[in-house]
């Protein structure tokens, strides 16, 4: 599985460094790793689908105890199954929709690549860091696919908006991963389902994992981000939008769900946010124009109803769950690239502009009315055998408020069969008549286009997700065995699965019939229907909630930069010294342990020379004259040498006047051209800060001096260094060996630094200089006569 992992990144990398020369032929080199993934798949999954699932441990950070552990159950083979098989069919599609040649091509096809890979080690992770690492493998990636095109500022704005919000859900995420790690002493996802912990931490920690969950799936009310990102190529939403990206969040719902089934109440949180989102999505999809943006609005709502299968957490909804999941997949998918076509071929997809369609255009009419009525859950097709195992699944749940979910399902649905009806309304019957019908708001009609219809390579891949739709819809027994082991991978205790056309007149298909009549009387009505909705315009939405978010954000970023960083520098040293001293000094009072005063003073002449350096350190800090403070600054460094000397160092005791004296020097040297004194611009309240900060520093530093000497626990370093002085840096001055010999690199970075500080400081002390020669020629200048004005 590793493997797999490196091939798409190797892939995906030789895309994008060869693509300017490859072309759209880099499609033939990104195709391989979904095509890989697929024969492996195949020689490994009758072992998995009968209770045999592989797994894989690579360690990767060996002294953290993190490894890279993946494993291929049974509900991550019907992930890879979508993740790659979709795959394929996206490549061969972008292969007619894309140019020969095009700016960004090479970059785009990599990227797809690499996202491919990312899911892929999303779907196939067993540990929680790996799953959150792949996770934003894919936030990243589908960031520079929807922002592909770099100069469309909506692009660019809606790859940041989709960034932003599925990074932050991320990180909550984490947070919530984090928690239940360390409840469950273990990150292996398969460990921690198989004995789940309990507990308050865990309760947060789902909420937590939930709301990232939300935000990856655009759920309401994180779902402003998934119609923005329709900017993207077509192959790019058909890819991210059916089979992956938004899959993510339902796929960890899917996960973790059976195992907390009665943790906290977060079941009924994901029912709320499920429901909800599968009614507001499908409301926004009957008012747009924009084919893909109705795509977009019905891909969020069948996303919420996916939330509620999989959020139930018993064995019939999570097998129904699973068939939404592959018929979702598959009609989407086809959907969308009817839509790109739609596009490419005629330049628009909005329906108030499309032309009336030839004859030639039949077969992507069939291809469009078979995905968007299994999208409707019309019998005979895929999406009618998942919708009527949910509504059999939720009449046998018997949780709480039942009734409501599937209330709110049921309505959702009729929702999903009128944006159906309007998507092939709109596509192919409502441009021949304009004028006529208030669906076309009185566009006035257009000529034929492409009378001859669009290739039959480009409608391929669309064709063969249909023709799977029908197929799987008349014999539905063929899936038996891939949902029944992913069905098994969630809930240990599920039966053996059995998907039938015809269950007979049962409770769940009065339902289906009745969403389906709701839904057909909705389009019916779609002048007054439109009315209603029209009033829901003015209403604020989600992407207006996100850009008053962003405009709040910089606002009380500008306003915190303001204070925090206002351009005062005893300000900011102020800070980070309180800042420094404080903290640690916390930690040691909340820990209650003093070590006992040591002996502070080692030979009496020690107390003088003390008495002599704190003198001179104060009087520096308060004299008003500058000369007079720079020589207390020498007499205190002079008073340091001294003490190395009663210490039995001389040696360091020359070190530390050389250097003294040195400083004093340059210091009169500078003082020359500043003021005798120094000019008191704070207030008391300013100085007082700074007595303050100069006290709590200097207090701290001490008391942690004493700690830190009475706090031994190993013999120090020290005593080896001075052993080793004179055999291996052949020196008998030990402070010398050390800076030359054992810490020789150290000692070099700090001449570079100071170096490089000289050197900016005599650049900036010469800036402000004027050249002799630029002198002497402005002087010129003004002294040559000015020509008299003529009158």
């Amino acid at each position: 599985m590793i493997v797999l992992l490196a091939l798409h990144g190797a892939l995906g990398l030789g895309a994008m460094g060869f693509g300017a020369r490859l072309g759209r032929r880099a499609l033939a080199l990104g195709v391989l790793g979904p095509l890989a993934t697929l024969a492996w798949l195949a020689a490994n999954s009758a072992a998995v689908l009968d209770g045999r699932p592989v797994q894989e441990r690579t360690t990767w950070v060996e002294g953290l105890g993190i490894h890279v552990d993946l494993r291929l159950d049974g509900f991550a083979c019907l992930m890879v199954l979508l993740v790659s098989g979709i795959g394929v069919l996206v490549y061969a599609y972008s292969a007619r929709y894309f140019p020969a040649q095009g700016d960004g091509l090479g970059r785009l096809i990599g990227l797809l690549t690499l996202f491919s890979g990312s899911m892929l080690g999303l779907v196939l992770a067993d540990n929680l860091l790996v799953l959150y690492t792949c996770w934003e493998l894919t936030s990243i990636t589908s960031y520079l696919l929807i922002g592909n095109d770099h100069t469309k500022p909506r692009a660019r704005a809606a790859a940041l908006q989709a960034l932003l919000v599925t990074n932050v859900g991320g990180l909550v995420m984490l947070g919530g991963f984090v928690l239940i790690g360390q409840a469950a002493g273990t990150y292996r996802l398969s460990e921690i389902l198989a004995s789940p912990p309990s507990g308050t931490a865990v309760s947060v920690g789902l909420v937590l994992v939930a709301i990232g969950a939300f935000t990856k799936s655009a759920q309401y009310p994180f779902h402003s981000w998934l119609p923005g990102a329709m900017v993207a190529p077509t192959p790019v939403s058909a890819y991210l939008h059916s089979a992956t990206m938004v899959k993510a969040g339902v796929y960890l719902v899917a996960r973790l769900a059976p195992a907390f089934l009665f943790v906290g109440g977060v079941r009924g949180l994901v029912l709320a946010v499920g429901v909800v989102t599968m009614l507001a999505g499908g409301l926004r999809a009957l008012r747009q124009h924009d084919l893909k943006l109705l795509l977009a609005f019905g891909t969020i709502s069948q996303l919420g109803f996916m939330v509620v299968l999989l959020g139930v957490g018993t064995a019939e909804a999570t097998m129904a769950g699973c068939v939404l999941l592959l018929a979702h997949g598959a009609f989407k998918a086809a959907l969308f690239m009817v839509v790109g076509i739609l596009d490419h071929e005629t330049g628009t997809r909005d329906v108030r502009e499309l032309p009336v369609l030839g004859d030639g255009w039949r077969p992507l009419k069939a291809v469009a009315i078979v995905a968007a009525a299994s999208m409707a859950g019309v019998p005979l097709v895929l999406g009618f055998i998942a919708k009527e195992s949910a509504y059999a699944a939720l009449l046998e749940a018997g949780f709480t408020a039942d009734w409501l979910v599937l209330a709110g399902i049921v309505v959702g649905s009729a929702l999903t069969v009128a944006y159906s009806a309007r998507f092939l309304w709109g596509a192919f019957v409502a441009p021949g008549r304009r004028g006529t019908d208030p669906f076309a708001d009185a566009v006035p009609a257009y000529a034929p286009a492409h009378p001859g219809g669009p290739r039959a390579s480009f409608v391929l891949p669309a064709a063969v997700l249909a023709v799977l739709t029908v197929v799987l819809g008349f014999v539905p027994g063929l899936l038996d065995s891939l949902v029944d082991g992913a069905d098994r991978a969630l809930v240990p205790s599920a039966g053996p699965a059995h998907l039938a056309l015809w269950h007979g007149f049962e409770p769940a298909l009065v339902l289906s019939a009745t969403s389906l009549a709701l839904g057909a009387l909705l389009f019916a009505g779609r002048r007054p229907v439109g009315r209603v909705l029209a009033v829901g315009r003015h209403l604020p939405s989600g992407g207006d909630a996100y850009v008053a978010s962003l405009r709040g954000l910089n606002t009380l970023a500008n306003r915190a930069t303001g204070v925090v960083q206002n351009g005062s520098l005893p300000v900011y040293t102020g800070v980070i010294l309180l800042t420094a001293a404080v903290l640690p000094a916390s930690a040691l009072l909340a820990g209650g342990w003093w070590p006992g005063w040591p002996d502070l003073v080692g030979a009496p002449a020690q107390v003088p020379v003390a008495v002599l350096l704190i003198g001179a350190a104060i009087g520096s800090a308060v004299i008003r004259r500058r000369f007079s403070a720079a020589l207390l600054l020498g007499v205190a460094g002079y008073a340091m040498a001294a003490l190395f000397v009663v210490q039995g160092a001389p040696d360091l005791a020359l070190t530390q006047a050389a250097i003294e004296t040195l400083t004093t020097v340059i210091f009169v040297l500078v003082l020359r051209r500043l003021p005798d004194r120094f000019e008191r611009h704070s207030a008391r309240v300013g100085r007082a800060f700074r007595v303050a900060v100069a006290s709590t520093v200097g207090v701290t530093v001490f008391a942690f001096m004493i700690v830190a000497s009475t706090s031994r626990t190993a013999e120090p370093v020290s005593n080896e260094m001075v052993e080793r002085a004179l055999p291996d840096g052949h020196g008998r001055n030990v402070v010398n060996v050390i800076l030359v010999d054992f810490r020789g690199l150290d000692t070099l970075g700090e001449i570079t630094v100071l170096a490089a500080a000289a050197i900016g400081a005599v650049a900036l002390a010469r800036a402000g200089r004027v050249p002799a020669r630029a002198r002497a020629a402005a002087a010129a200048e003004a002294a040559a006569p000015r020509p008299e004005a003529r009158a």
